[in-house]
């Protein structure tokens, strides 16, 4: 075989991807075979890859790639997410730099430049992902402003209003003033903040006195239509139905009472601000207040703001505290610690604004998802912790505000054609919509140009909660083939910052239009952190170029290393030496493969015991390797899984099955034992590929010329051999005498080539004949002798119950070699009086955890042990 001497990642994963891609291996299609399917959570369109896709894709590509071995019809969707305000506001950047506004286009225009943006940069982090390794079905990419994926969108909000689940309301609603659009609860991260705390006085009408109230924001005083006070707070009974001043403004308003308020915060009065608070609001309605909204949808103030109008919010409220001091309203401040919402995508402070939105009913909904996760386990969270939050959300579930004043993205399929409320109709299109309105108005002579669309657009999410039903056609054609055939999907791979965003939704319109669940499994990855445990991220500059690693450690060295270190729900604290660990691994498995094919095969050599006997107990150690694998997979733990394949291939194959086959040097291995040898190292390849797939293929393609249909991609999962559990018994005995022998030989300075002798007492433990052959060829041992006492000469060291003697007269200086042992012994003696007198120590022994205890009558043992093996050895070496 003509094998490069080193190990070409570059190379490799460029020249294999393309021939899988050539060949189609990733494309799946109905069939007989049983579907197993994954659906890709959806980049945004304008991403590119950063370490939480690497991992989060890594994990999905392992399971696609293990279930295509086991014969499943294996089919993993790709797609893209519009991203309705991180695109929009990439376009917006983009024509600030070129001197334009947003306000400047009309919305064909700016929807134009947005699809032009879409289509420079859409496809830039699925490219990415191919680099990684990712055997998507490529042919069905998604992006969620497709126009079926759309069609599918505006159909469910048709059937979600027909329902009754859909309507317009005047509400509270979080409003983000750099994106000048609404968000949902779950998109306002609320993030602790010092600031201060405002002491202000209100002069009472008609009074000298004065009555003070404590706000966190002195600006919206000028939104304020009432004082609040607790009808069982003694101090202000008397201002009851009086009235106050607001200061600055001058404005008259009422003293209410309502046991809202918390006589303990502050002074015990609030000011009641309704158009920008939802407890305010929720007292404005109770009480019949007038609301003031004092702001812009930019957050600067509007003519309510008075001589602050077109100023930003926190510039008002610097200059209006130094108007409020100087006209002595100002009575003091305190620091004070209040969380701050904020946005998840453009991490302005949010405002809490009224205004008129859509919203979708979420308790009916809610219902069948709850039950399916948390009473009929019919949908299964991997680590299963994440329940209690799942159930915290779903139980306390409000409804969604769906609708953005935004124009990319689908638009509110709802048309107005009157100036009232209520003047509206909801239609798939414009000519369905036409039809409404005429019977609903009895004027058959309206026209489409009597017709407006609501601007808004919908929520991102409400397109990606469709997803999984979505991206087989299942909302507009509910019984086509494909949905059929691949819905429910089998797993899910997401990070739970989106348990609500996404996984929740998807689960409730799954029950809702399909009446089954979107997939059995969801594998929550922890987040990505660096070694002081921050989130990894562009503004803290933490986060490495991920194609940077792929270049510098090759695709299967970077997975590799990011799963070493990812235990499922736990946060992942990356180390570039991981990489490094898994470049190392790939070329330890390249070297074993270039030592195999550099063996000289001999038709007529007789295949020795000792190659039987590791052909024999590889297999079982492989039997065993895949029950460990198999349970790790079943219970989500794919860091565990690697482990154990890494250590099957490193320790049990590479360590010491090649080095029992391995013929000596100049001599030929028989045929039998080759062929044995390159079957297990298959079979070894079969279960690494899902995480190293350039690698093995690539091994795999070297052993021999195979057709397109014999490819690694799509092979077979090995078949778990029978275990014979005594012969690994048998040799992990096996390995620590050998290991003995090694130290006495390291210690010595005994060259391996120099052949010895070893002796056993041979107390019951001892490992069967076949197993001699092992020793005989790991250590260079001549002869074997069992049933003795002792052996005059020797050095020995103790395994289990047995103590194995190794004659050294002849090897080492005795006289020297007992001085060593008498240090030894002095130390060890040293030593057990120490741990002795911990033991002795009554309370010690009371007081210390039970583990500690333990410990120390373990070193205690082992030490006892240590100072017998010592004594043997000098008691030999004396005579």
């Amino acid at each position: 075989m003509n094998i490069p001497s080193k190990y070409d990642a570059a190379e490799v994963e460029g020249k294999w991807y393309k021939y899988w891609l050539e060949n189609g291996y990733f494309h799946s299609k109905p069939d007989e075979r049983k579907p197993y399917t994954i659906v890709i959570p959806p980049p945004n369109v304008t991403g590119v890859l950063h370490m939480g896709h690497m991992l989060n894709n890594t994990i999905q590509d392992v399971l696609i790639r293990r279930a295509r071995l086991q014969g499943f019809n294996a089919c993993w969707v790709p797609g893209t997410d519009h991203a309705s305000i991180a695109t929009e506001a990439k376009v917006v950047g983009r024509l600030k730099e070129r001197g334009l506004k947003k306000s400047d286009l009309t919305r064909d225009e700016f929807l134009d430049q947005a699809w032009d943006w879409t289509r420079e940069h859409g496809g830039i982090i699925l490219e990415q992902l191919k680099k990684l390794g990712a055997s998507c079905d490529w042919d069905r990419t998604k992006f969620t402003m497709d126009d079926d994926m759309s069609a599918s969108v505006i159909r469910v909000f048709v059937d979600l209003f027909n329902k009754g689940l859909i309507y317009r309301g005047y509400r509270m609603v979080n409003w983000d003033p750099e994106a000048k659009t609404t968000l949902s609860d779950e998109e306002v991260i609320h993030e602790e903040r010092q600031g201060l705390l405002y002491y202000l006085a209100y002069p009472v009408e008609g009074s000298d006195e004065k009555v003070v109230i404590a706000t966190t924001r002195p600006e919206t005083i000028l939104g304020d239509t009432a004082i609040c006070i607790n009808p069982a707070d003694e101090r202000y009974t008397h201002l009851k139905g009086k009235k106050a001043i607001v200061p600055v403004s001058g404005r008259v308003i009422p003293i209410i009472e309502d046991e809202y308020v918390d006589m303990e915060f502050g002074t015990g009065c609030l000011k009641v601000t309704p158009a920008h608070d939802v407890n305010d609001k929720n007292l404005g309605d109770k009480h019949g207040l007038e609301v003031i909204d004092i702001f812009n949808e930019d957050a600067s103030l509007n003519h309510h703001g008075l001589h602050y109008e077109g100023k930003d919010r926190f510039a008002v409220r610097k200059e209006i505290a130094r108007e409020l001091e100087e006209k002595g309203f100002l009575v003091k401040t305190e620091t004070h610690v209040n969380k701050v919402g904020t946005s998840e995508r453009t991490k302005a402070v949010i405002e809490p604004r009224l205004s008129d939105q859509w919203f979708l009913k979420m308790e009916t909904l809610a219902r069948p998802a709850i039950e399916a996760v948390l009473k009929d386990e019919e949908i299964k969270l991997f680590p299963k912790k994440f329940e209690n939050t799942y159930r915290h959300w779903m139980e306390n579930i409000r409804d969604w505000n769906i609708s953005r004043q935004l124009w990319w993205g689908q638009q509110v399929p709802a048309y107005y054609y009157g100036e009232g409320k209520e003047d509206f109709v909801v239609a798939e299109n414009q000519e369905q919509a036409l039809e409404l309105a005429r019977k609903k108005t009895g004027n058959t002579s309206l026209d489409v140009s009597g017709l407006r669309q609501d601007p808004d657009v919908l929520d991102t999410w409400f397109s990606s909660w469709l997803w999984p039903i979505s991206v087989f056609g299942g909302i507009l054609d509910p019984e086509n083939e494909e949905i059929q055939y691949y819905y429910p999907t089998n797993d899910l791979v997401t990070g739970p910052d989106i348990l609500f965003f996404w996984v929740a939704r998807m689960i409730m319109s799954g029950y809702e239009y399909r009446n089954e669940r979107p997939f059995t499994n969801v594998y929550l990855t922890g987040l990505v952190r660096d070694s002081q445990r921050r989130k990894m991220s562009k503004s803290l500059g933490n986060s490495p170029d991920a194609l940077k690693l792929i270049s510098d450690y090759g695709a299967d060295g970077v997975r590799v290393g990011l799963l070493l270190s990812s235990a499922a729900g736990n946060d992942l604290l990356f180390d570039e030496g991981l990489c490094q660990q898994g470049k190392g691994f790939a070329n330890k498995i390249w070297n074993a493969f270039r030592l195999v094919s550099g063996w000289e095969v001999s038709e007529t050599e007789p295949a020795p015991k000792v190659a039987e006997v590791a052909v024999r107990w590889y297999r079982s150690k492989l039997g065993q390797t895949l029950h460990e694998i198999d349970d790790h997979f079943a219970k989500y733990r794919i860091s565990d899984a690697l482990m154990a394949t890494y250590k099957l291939i490193w320790d049990d194959f590479c360590s010491w099955f090649l080095e029992m086959v391995k013929p000596a040097y100049g001599h030929p291995i028989s045929k039998t034992t080759f062929e044995q040898v390159i079957a297990l190292f298959e079979e070894n390849l079969k279960i690494l590929h899902p995480f190293m797939p350039f690698l093995t293929e690539d091994i795999w393609q070297h052993i021999e010329k195979r057709d397109s249909d014999k490819a690694l991609v799509v092979s077979d999962w090995p078949s778990i051999p029978e275990v014979d559990h005594g012969l690994l018994e048998g040799f992990a005995m096996v390995t620590e005498v050998i290991s003995g022998i090694r130290t006495i030989r390291k210690d010595k300075n005994i060259a391996f080539k120099e052949a010895l002798e070893l002796h056993a007492t041979h107390n019951g433990s001892a490992f069967n004949g076949n197993l001699d052959e092992v020793v005989k060829k790991l250590g260079n041992i001549t002869a074997l002798h069992y049933n003795i006492e002792k052996v005059e000469g020797s050095v020995s060291f103790r395994v289990g119950a047995d103590e194995y003697f190794v004659p050294v007269a002849g090897s080492v200086d005795v006289e020297s070699e007992m001085e060593k042992l008498k240090e030894e012994l002095s130390y060890a003696e040293g030593f057990l009086k120490s741990v002795r007198g911990k033991l002795s120590n009554e309370r010690f022994v009371n007081n210390a955890p039970e583990k500690v205890v333990a410990i120390e009558k373990q070193k205690e043992a082992d030490t006892l042990a240590k100072i017998l093996t010592i004594k043997e050895s000098l008691s030999n070496l004396g005579k």
